[in-house]
């Protein structure tokens, strides 16, 4: 109960400093009061201090098993592991609302040590104040995680497709990829409030979106490697509502970036680039409305109630729509803006395409994730949109984009003193590529599909781009290089891969690539809080010992669930991946093997992007020069 008391306090006294924080300084804006303005640090600082007080204490009933907590008894129990109690603070709804205000502080925190521009300050964080105090009131009227049971309880467990590695790293750093998004569009609405959106302006925002863009990247590649790891299908993408959820604010966080760049370099594209701050930092707050709401049946998420739902929804509809109102307000000072000219090749033009077809991508994952809730929400019958269509239509959009990213990289400012011939380089360049993809195909399948030689040839294309650009930019590059390393694994994965679903008894071999798995033994597999059945597997290549892989069959005895842990034996061009399935008649159990090429590649990719991202938060004596 002491716990429960003071995280409450905790709470209430940080909105206190939520409710200041966010009506001070705007008040002190429009009265140019400059006592007012200053409230604005004071109060963040207060805010943040209360709001980590509630999350340790949090923290604190979680490693003392102190179950009176409705929240704690549902989601851990006495016999789970320390490192899981510590994280199962973010577990569920209540836990996970509370780590996103903890984040969104975080960042409020980061951004209070600016000091370029004191008069831009205060309004920043008096709209992340805003978004704070509406999450706040969130959490303590529908999702409060300190309320008490009436009756004593033991525990329920944590859900035990959380109670792995990648629960404890990836969700994180998602949501800090997700909050992050508000900083640039505090910054964007201070802006625009201010009437100067400005090279001073587009700059500021540019490092921040880069910097949530690089989290968001680096929580979705591991939440892709989280899930190979864990569901044991074999699978890095399920394309689920929950997963494009965080898909969208990648996609349209990226075409921010690049727009912000046009704005920073030649003063162009103001409105687009405010507009689409606008849009994802919405789109960051409709995954969170889609994983909290309980309108998604999926693995990813949380809650099931409806009042969640409808707050969400109206904090979603409020807050975009009071932006866009701001927005339209200024709207008549963009289109006043001069228009400068550009020719076919320049860059201008190549961003603008760029950051166009990337907004396309994220509209048509858009539509296809909200159209079915759309129409079951009207009664209208229902619809199942699923990876068939996402990938017939993100397939032709990412090889037209890949297509688009090395003319960017290969083109130069419009301004720019020194342009050399275009057309040697671009035929040069192509032929290179699909020989080197012609080879690479032919050598690993002995035949040449169009869309796997289309798509591995643009991904060489993108490669060799992108490395003509590394001395200028090297986040640039790094990042183009890492996209074309993912695309890689993903084709080649995809083509190359093997599997069986064999039946097997301890001494059978089954032979899948160029592997020969061998079952050797079963043992027992005895853990904390389950039990359950290892098997044993030799792999061998060509007569040579590679591993043991031992996959597991546990049950979790406290919610008596069962789940299949995979082994897995990794390599940089391969994957092994076993998963125990059912045990069958006699010694025979059901077992599914997989050969994985190139499978990593797309994790790799993806941390590459990553790399490429912060390599990009570099500041740069030429920032104001044209590369």
């Amino acid at each position: 109960m002491t716990i429960a008391l003071i995280g409450n306090m905790a709470l209430i006294i940080a909105l206190c400093f939520a409710l200041a924080q966010s009506i001070f300084p705007l008040w002190g804006h429009f009265r140019h009061n400059v006592y007012l303005l200053a409230f604005a640090r004071p109060s963040a600082f207060g805010q943040c201090f209360f709001i980590l007080v509630a999350y340790f204490f949090l923290t604190l009933a979680f490693a003392t098993n102190d179950f009176s907590i409705a929240y704690v008894a549902a989601n851990s129990h006495s016999s789970l592991p320390l490192m899981y109690k510590l994280t199962a603070v973010w577990g569920a709804h209540e836990g996970s609302i509370l780590l996103w205000i903890v984040i969104l502080n975080a960042w409020t925190i980061g951004f209070s040590f600016y000091k370029k521009d004191p008069a831009l300050l205060p309004l920043v964080i008096a709209i992340l104040g805003i978004i704070s105090l509406c999450f706040l009131c969130f959490l303590l009227l529908t999702s409060n995680p300190f309320l008490t049971t009436l009756t004593p309880q033991s525990g329920q467990d944590l859900n035990p497709l959380l109670q792995d590695p990648g629960f404890v790293i990836h969700p994180p750093f998602l949501y800090t990829g997700y909050v992050g998004f508000s900083v640039a569009f505090a910054i964007t609405q201070a802006a625009l409030l201010r009437g100067v959106l400005d090279h001073a302006w587009a700059e500021l925002t540019r490092r921040f979106a880069l910097a949530a863009w690089c989290f968001l990247t680096l929580g979705i590649t591991l939440g892709s490697w989280w899930a190979y790891r864990v569901l044991g299908w074999g699978g890095f993408w399920f394309w689920d509502p929950v997963e494009n959820a965080s898909l969208l604010p990648w996609l349209s966080g990226i075409a921010l970036i690049h727009v912000l760049v046009l704005v920073e370099k030649r003063g162009m594209a103001t409105g687009w680039a405010s507009l689409l701050a606008i849009i994802t930092f919405a789109l960051s707050l409709l995954g969170t409305f889609l994983v909290r709401s309980g309108v998604l049946i999926s693995a990813h998420t949380f809650a099931n109630d409806p009042a969640r739902g409808v707050f969400l929804l109206l904090l979603l509809a409020l807050v975009s729509t009071a932006a866009l109102i701001i927005y339209l307000l200024r709207l008549p000072q963009f289109l006043s803006s001069p228009r400068l000219p550009f020719s076919w090749r320049s860059r201008e033009l190549a961003l603008w395409l760029n950051s166009a077809l990337l907004s396309l991508a994220m509209t048509t994952i858009l539509l296809g994730t909200l159209y079915p809730l759309l129409l079951d929400a009207l009664h209208l019958g229902t619809i199942s949109v699923g990876a068939p269509y996402f990938n017939k239509v993100m397939l032709p959009l990412t090889l037209v984009l890949m297509v688009f990213m090395g003319l960017g990289a290969l083109s130069t400012w419009t301004t720019a003193t020194h342009t050399p011939p275009l057309w040697p380089v671009l035929i040069k360049k192509a032929l290179i590529s699909l020989l080197s993809a012609t080879a690479c195909l032919w050598g690993s399948t002995g035949q040449l599909a169009i869309i796997p030689l289309l798509a591995l040839s643009l991904s060489f294309w993108v490669i060799l781009s992108a490395a003509t650009a590394w001395r200028s930019q090297p986040g640039m590059t790094l990042a183009h290089t890492g996209f074309a390393l993912l695309v890689i694994g993903l084709m080649l994965s995809s083509t190359l891969n093997e599997e069986r679903e064999v039946r097997v008894k301890p001494g059978d071999a089954t032979q899948v690539g160029p592997y020969q798995f061998i079952f050797l033994d079963t043992q027992q597999a005895n853990g904390t809080n389950y039990h359950g059945i290892r098997a044993n597997f030799a792999v061998n290549k060509q007569q040579r010992h590679i591993t043991i892989l031992s996959p597991e069959k546990r049950i979790y005895t406290v919610r008596d669930m069962v789940m299949t842990k995979v082994a897995i034996h990794p390599s940089i061009f391969r994957d092994l991946y076993l998963a125990l399935g059912e045990p069958l008649d006699a010694q025979y159990w059901s077992v599914r093997i997989y050969y994985k090429p190139f499978v990593r590649f797309i994790w790799g990719g993806g941390l590459l992007m990553m790399i490429g991202g912060i390599v990009a938060l570099r500041p740069r004596k030429e920032n104001r020069k044209l590369a």
